[in-house]
This record gives structure tokens, sequence and C-alpha cells, in this order.
């Protein structure tokens, strides 16, 4: 353990950070694994409450995402891909329903 004040100070503030963090990235998954099972509950049998349960779970997921990119919990492209496999998710599963 550190024995000056200001070392003491800054392993605190790491914890700090390292515990939101942790928060921010706990949210992040929790919200993304929401929404794949909403669109997997979508894609085997298609309507529009489902439809629109997945827009808001995706809405959600993009906030929380965007917002731990803004604190820095994670990085830019980081977020950038999670958002990304959301959004080829739906894609997946709206592309063959589209065609036909």
């Amino acid at each position: 353990m550190a024995n000056i004040k200001s070392a003491i100070k800054r392993v605190d503030i790491a914890e700090r950070n390292r515990l939101r963090n942790k928060s921010y990235k706990s949210a992040v998954k929790t919200l993304t694994k929401k929404y794949l099972a909403a669109v997997s509950s979508y894609a085997a049998s298609p309507s529009p409450e489902l439809e629109q349960a997945v827009k808001l779970t995706q809405a959600a997921a993009y906030s929380k995402i965007d917002k731990a990119v803004k604190r820095g919990a994670l990085h830019p492209n980081t977020g950038a891909r999670k958002k990304s496999l959301i959004a080829r998710t739906l894609k997946k599963h709206e592309a063959p329903r589209s065609a036909s």
C-alpha cells in the first residue's frame, strides 16, 4: 500500500473509476443481450409489437454505448463495433422478410 498521501488518493480514484467503468460495460453487455433476445423472438414470429420492442431495446443499447464512450469507459472504435453488431443483427433478420 502506498504511504504518500497523493499516491493513496490516486489509488482511491483509480478504484472509483474502475467500478464506474465496470458498471457501464456491464450495462452495455446486458442491454446487448436483451436486444439480441428481442431480435431472435421477432425473427421467429414477426409482428408490429415485437418490432417496436426491438426498436426500443436498440435505442437503449445505442444510448448506453454512446454514454460509455463519452465517459471514457469504452474506446470509440469499440463503441462503433458494438453498435455495428447491433445494426447487422437486425438487418440480417429483416433482409429475407422484405425480399419475400
